[in-house]
């Protein structure tokens, strides 16, 4: 595997991770609601390392071929996000100054952002579709590994985007509460709609 190759999988990369989805309002949700960005954010990239193992281990492509395993993915990673999405829709966040010196639940934060990118079958077909493209079955590096590495590069990269978008929206927010509130109801429409779509794609596949 050669230089290019890393740096054409980074730019193809680079365009999911900046384009909004249910990662970025999970970490803007972390942001509104005070020291845990930083394990919403882990919690996240180990949904994606989880993604990237379970590719390169092959059994990605059993469970892609299998259509009742794709649909028992599908179907639970878009109630958990609309659980998600509801429970933003109904307990918006409405950051204050005190709000930031109190005790959090860092670890529930880490597993809820595994959980949000772990489940979603996006990501798992993503990686799927795209990780393969930009391997060579003829370099030194065997396939699997060659997977695994072009995997924590996208790692990488939403680390880099899904922090700056979560931190972004607490240095931004913490200080407006309406827009806090507005922000973290979009956050949550947005979940909501994403798990919509999902489940309305299965039903129709």
């Amino acid at each position: 595997m050669t230089l290019t190759v890393f740096a054409a999988f980074w730019a193809v990369s680079f365009l999911f991770v900046i384009t909004p989805g249910a990662d970025w309002a999970y970490a803007i949700s972390a942001g509104l609601r005070g020291r845990v960005v930083i394990p919403a954010v882990a919690g996240l990239l180990s949904g994606h390392v989880l993604a990237t193992l379970i590719v390169a281990a092959g059994v990605g492509g059993l469970v892609a071929s299998n259509p009742i395993a794709m649909s028992v993915l599908t179907v639970v990673g878009s109630g958990y996000l609309l659980w998600l999405g509801i429970n933003m829709l109904l307990h918006p966040s409405t950051p204050h100054a005190d709000e930031f010196h109190e005790p959090v639940s860092s670890p529930r934060w880490a597993i809820k952002g595994l959980c949000v990118s772990g489940l979603n079958p996006k990501v798992f077909l993503l990686f799927l579709a795209l990780l393969p493209q930009f391997t060579d079955a003829t370099a030194v590096w065997p396939v699997p590994i060659q997977i695994i590495a072009l995997g924590l590069v996208h790692a990488f990269s939403c680390g880099v985007i899904y922090l700056l978008v979560g931190f972004g929206s607490q240095k931004v927010l913490r200080t407006r509460p309406t827009s806090a509130r507005l922000v973290s109801l979009l956050s949550g429409a947005a979940m909501i709609i994403i798990a919509v779509i999902l489940l309305i794609e299965q039903l129709f596949s």
